[in-house]
């Protein structure tokens, strides 16, 4: 178990991190940080082609938008703390924290907020039903892709995981040898 943090390890290898990366600024140089924002750019930029694979159309707005495959906010999160677990420790409080988090966020993913869109089609159905003259026809539609389906959750922590664990392979690889 050569690889396996723990409070001494993770102590000492903090301390090289530091030491050696002083002169980048602290947010550039927070791994667990840079590991949490690669894997929602890339979940993001998936979006775009998954939804390419699943309507035939390329849409560019879903680098931006909400819901769809995968959960960019799981992977965001799941990132964070896979990162954090590798370098902290799974024993450490800021892990437990972050692990607690995640579930809040992958929870709500799956219930409140695909329930809404679920919601938000049903009432777009509903207004495109009205008759011409009713004041509600010229409202705009509301957004539907809010939520995600559990598999979109799945494939998002997955892949957060992966890249927070390959983000952290290749930090070590780099820095603590120096």
């Amino acid at each position: 178990w050569r690889g396996v943090a723990t409070p001494g390890r993770a102590r000492a290898r903090r301390r090289a991190m530091a030491s050696s990366i002083s002169h980048i600024p602290a947010v550039v140089s927070s791994p667990a940080l840079i590991a949490a924002l690669l894997s929602f750019s890339i979940a993001q930029t998936a979006k775009v082609f998954t939804h390419y694979h699943a309507t035939g159309k390329v849409d560019y707005t879903r680098l931006v938008g909400s819901g769809g495959m995968p959960s960019s906010h799981t992977a965001l999160v799941v990132g964070l703390c896979t990162s954090i677990g590798l370098k902290e420790g799974m024993q450490s409080s800021i892990f437990a924290l972050c692990l607690v988090f995640s579930l809040v966020v992958m929870y709500d993913a799956t219930g409140v907020r695909l329930h809404a869109g679920r919601q938000a089609e049903v009432l777009n159905q509903l207004i495109v039903e009205l008759p011409r003259d009713h004041p509600l026809t010229d409202s705009r539609p509301l957004r539907d892709t809010l939520g995600h389906t559990p598999i979109q959750v799945v494939v998002g922590a997955i892949l957060g995981m992966l890249v927070a664990y390959l983000h952290f392979c290749i930090w070590m690889a780099t820095y603590s040898k120096i």
